[in-house]
């Protein structure tokens, strides 16, 4: 039986629902592990540039629907959006429910600003060569197909599960001890307004480190992803800290979630939605 961790707040990123890199299972297991005040959905949790009509299986189904239970059980969920789902941009401050549709979220806990946001904004290949960016989501997307493909061999050889391409940008990438333009950025524009906390995700990049702007030490967190780290950045008692995510197979959980078929699925999908607005 899963114990569930009262939370103030928990801030999770790039989810990519809707592709083949999704681990949805994980996510499901870790959302029905805590329960938070506050869930902070900070961008890219549907994918839309890799969108499918013929692609939203029942496990990511279960995500959204348990996202809807959480609602339900009186957890406020801000959705802030990302560059993968910028089509919900449009409908900025839109609420239903406990739900709230945002582009940035400023929290603030025991005195102090927390800023929330995606990230992409800082992020100049999105800006300026946006089909460069989506053709690597396209690349991202095959090389996760073929890793699903080979999933099997590689657990009957290592027993574990390896992501290639974490493993590729591992090895192509490395840690610098000083801060990379993009925390730069963020951090100036935090000193400015006034934060303490910075939280992004976007980078698909777990990191908790100080920034010092202006003779001021911002804590930033990188939130990471559910599709290579799973990790969440949590609050509670007072502070901030970053969680990695560790399965255990040994878990169980009821799954009382019931997935309607093709023909019911916007019907159903609609009624969960209204109930929401109701509460």
């Amino acid at each position: 039986m899963m114990n569930t961790r009262e939370l103030e707040v928990c801030v999770i990123s790039d989810l990519h629902l809707a592709t083949h890199a999704c681990k949805s299972k994980k996510i499901l297991k870790y959302l029905r592990s805590i329960h938070p005040k506050t869930l902070v959905l900070n961008g890219d949790i549907i994918d839309s540039w890799r969108f499918s009509r013929n692609y939203f299986p029942k496990s990511h189904l279960k995500v959204v629907r348990q996202l809807i239970k959480m609602m339900e059980k009186g957890t406020r969920i801000f959705y802030i959006t990302g560059n993968h789902d910028e089509f919900l941009r449009r409908f900025e401050k839109i609420q239903i429910g406990n739900l709230q549709i945002l582009n940035q979220l400023v929290l603030e806990l025991n005195g102090k600003k927390t800023w929330i946001f995606h990230g992409d904004i800082f992020d100049e290949v999105i800006h300026e060569t946006k089909w460069l960016a989506k053709t690597g989501a396209a690349a991202y997307g095959l090389i996760t197909l073929i890793n699903n493909g080979l999933a099997p061999i590689f657990r009957f050889f290592t027993k574990k599960e390896i992501i290639l391409f974490k493993s590729i940008k591992n090895s192509l990438t490395k840690e610098k001890p000083e801060p990379s333009v993009f925390e730069r950025k963020l951090s100036e524009v935090a000193v400015k307004q006034g934060y303490s906390t910075v939280i992004c995700g976007h980078t698909h990049v777990p990191k908790e480190k100080l920034i010092e702007a202006e003779n001021t030490s911002i804590h930033y967190l990188n939130c990471g992803d559910w599709v290579e780290n799973f990790t969440a950045a949590e609050y509670e008692s007072g502070k901030w800290s970053l969680n990695y995510y560790v399965e255990n197979e040994e878990e169980t959980t009821t799954d009382d979630t019931e997935i309607p078929d093709d023909k019911k699925l916007y019907q159903s999908l609609l009624k969960e939605l209204v109930y929401a607005n109701m509460l």
